[in-house]
């Protein structure tokens, strides 16, 4: 049985991802307004590798003994100023998602929840690749700049990522 503790920091990691999931669509609406379908099709695996992450944590918690406790899910943001803002609020979105993931990691340490701990590795090593795409899809847009050719071939570039291929 896992600790109280432990199930409510869980429930709130949980809808942290549903909200990042959420998010990515949102960012994704606002890629396909502009026809770039490539990043929407990009940020729409965002948002079902998000979702896969929510699950996972879910079923967790149910194999622990834990009660789940869905939360409310904000609306998400489908404004942008740029294409670069959306990978910026990404990049910060995933940040946020790994200090979350850390606390949870340093609560599980604290209780002493080996198990926990052991299942939380994969989120700590997943969120390295996360933050390591958008910094890298940051750092193309920069030397993009204006450059409309440069801004298609990375559309299409994203465009070709599968479901279940790596950023």
């Amino acid at each position: 049985m896992i600790q109280k503790e432990l199930e409510t920091a869980i429930n709130e990691q949980i809808a942290q991802e549903l909200t990042a999931s959420y998010n990515y669509l949102g960012m994704s609406t606002y890629f396909d307004e502009l026809s770039l379908d490539g990043f929407a099709s990009w940020m729409q695996n965002q948002h079902r590798e998000e979702q896969e992450h929510a699950m996972r944590l879910l079923n967790y918690l149910q194999d622990r003994g834990g009660r789940v406790q869905l939360a409310s899910i904000p609306s998400p943001q489908v404004e942008f100023n740029s294409i670069l803002e959306v990978f910026e609020t990404s990049l910060q979105m995933e940040i946020a998602n790994t200090n979350s993931i850390n606390a949870l990691y340093d609560l599980s340490l604290k209780l002493n929840d080996h198990a926990t701990k052991s299942h939380l590795q994969w989120f700590i090593d997943e969120q390295v690749e996360e933050e390591k795409s958008m910094e890298d899809i940051i750092a193309n847009l920069k030397l993009i700049g204006d450059d409309k050719a440069g801004l298609l071939y990375l559309n299409d570039k994203l465009g070709q990522r599968s479901p279940d291929s790596e950023a």
